[in-house]
């Protein structure tokens, strides 16, 4: 048996006013064939999971292409037409194959399509055919529409928040594959849509553990393949913006249907739950200092680059610097330019600069800081954390800053955190620190849970805040709860 594997990775922000261009996605994944097989064999990621599956079955596995990008503002028009140039040839050039499996995020928009994802399989479909089965994965932030569903054998989505099976969802790609070559399985999909955005929800607290637990309960019934709950990306302007339920059976459609209707209808019924009680940095700070146990874990929520934000917002650290804080550390702000100046002085030296604040006016004002330069690196690790452990992070020229109490580190290139390494980088053990605050919404958890006493999370303006409330939503579909009353 001979497979295909691909990816084109992006979860797109709409309200950014930063496109998404091919720079971007140069700066973490544009490659093609062997690479890819090679760069991900080990790796916990979907690609990861599907090349170890691949091998430990005698599956021969091919490379087409990978591409993956930061979240950031809407693909521009040449991008979207270089990604699919890409994948299609990588494909083509792949020759026969049993089964494609192609890993996607979800929630991608291009300059004129809604639907990235579904655009990217039908044209996959218009190539290659029917015939063939075609399994995809997916991030559970997925806005996931019918095109998708069409144009699919299989939509797997991740179950937890942070994602640390996605590597699980690669092996599970090639063995679904697998059967549906040899004729054990012929998959049957269900999408159920419901009138609800909801915010960022760690699943191993409820009430998003809830309704896993009620899709877990329904992939134990015979027939049943895969049921997955898709919180939706909310920080997408499309008419398809929403949670949705996937079932997958075996040859049967009203199981498929029964199945996902019925998690539909535990989301709904919980879908108050979801609300979640929004701190200001302040009040956040407050808490922390208070705590008696350490560290404290501060998550700047609103400001989180894996959501597409700047990653230079300023309202926490500001907040933080004006607190009388010691044993405090704050990572990561980008700046490019503040590193590279603390680069080009070095060591030991005393800078003034300002910080942060660059991209717009949203997410904060620059802060005018005088600083000690203690440590400086070239922003370079090995992923740690269980979600996507054993990747190589390069966050370019980086620096450990000192003022007001708080070591500051500031980045080159925007990235959430997602475990301790960028700190260890520049020589700050997070466990011996009172607060360590960071930007990112739930994917550090995986990391960071196990070691701290206490997590708070903040919320002020920002690309991923909290108030849905605050957006100007023109094109989404109404009404749909919580911006509406909604009756279902």
């Amino acid at each position: 048996m001979r497979i295909v594997i691909a990816e084109v990775m992006h979860e797109t922000n709409t309200f950014s006013n930063v496109p998404t261009t091919r720079d971007l996605f140069e700066l973490w994944e544009w490659t093609r064939g062997e690479e890819i097989v090679n760069a991900h064999r080990g790796v916990r990621d979907f690609l990861g999971g599907m090349v170890d599956a691949a091998e430990q079955r005698g599956i021969e596995v091919v490379g087409a292409f990978a591409a993956s990008a930061y979240p950031a503002g809407t693909i521009t028009k040449e991008t979207y037409d270089a990604l699919l140039d890409e994948l299609l040839s990588g494909i083509a050039a792949a020759g026969k194959v049993d089964a494609i499996c192609l890993s996607l995020h979800g929630a991608g928009v291009a300059e004129g399509i809604d639907d990235l994802e579904g655009a990217l399989i039908k044209s996959v479909r218009q190539q290659v055919g029917y015939d063939i089965p075609l399994i995809v994965t997916l991030d559970l932030h997925g806005n996931i529409t019918e095109e998708m569903i069409t144009e699919a054998d299989i939509l797997l989505g991740v179950h937890l928040y942070p994602h640390t099976d996605c590597y699980e969802r690669g092996l599970e790609a090639v063995e679904l594959a697998e059967k549906m070559v040899n004729g054990s399985l012929v998959p049957r999909m269900y999408r159920a849509k419901l009138p609800l955005i909801v915010p960022t929800s760690t699943t191993n607290l409820s009430p998003a553990k809830d309704i896993n637990e009620v899709c877990y309960k329904w992939e134990k019934e015979p027939g049943v393949v895969d049921c997955a709950f898709f919180h939706g990306f909310p920080y997408t302007d499309i008419p398809e913006l929403g949670v949705t339920v996937v079932a997958v059976t075996n040859n049967d459609a009203e199981l498929a249907k029964r199945a996902a209707e019925d998690v539909a209808n535990a989301i709904w019924e919980k879908r108050e739950e979801f609300s979640l009680n929004i701190l200001s940095p302040e009040e956040g700070l407050a808490l922390a200092k208070a705590a008696n146990a350490f560290p404290v874990v501060i998550n700047e929520t609103s400001d989180n680059p894996g959501g597409g934000t700047p990653g230079d917002g300023t309202y926490l650290l500001r907040a933080m610097l004006a607190a009388d804080l010691k044993d405090a550390c704050f990572g990561f702000i980008y700046d490019p330019e503040v590193a590279a100046f603390a680069h080009e002085k070095g060591v030991g030296a005393t800078i003034e600069v300002e910080l942060g604040g660059k991209t717009d006016k949203l997410h904060g004002e620059p802060i005018k800081l005088k600083a000690y330069v203690k440590a400086l690196t070239d922003g370079s690790f090995i992923t740690s954390s269980p979600m996507g452990k054993g990747s190589p992070v390069h966050l370019g020229k980086s620096v450990r800053l000192q003022a007001n109490g708080v070591d500051i580190l500031v980045c080159s290139v925007k990235t959430q955190v997602l475990d301790e390494q960028i700190f260890l980088l520049h020589g700050i053990d997070v466990t011996q620190y009172k607060i360590v605050s960071l930007k990112s919404s739930q994917h550090f958890r995986a990391s960071f849970e196990p070691i701290s006493a206490q997590i708070i999370t903040v919320d002020s303006p920002g690309l991923t805040t909290l108030n849905f409330q605050s957006f100007d939503y023109k094109r989404l579909n109404r009404p749909v709860y919580p911006l509406d009353a909604v009756t279902r």
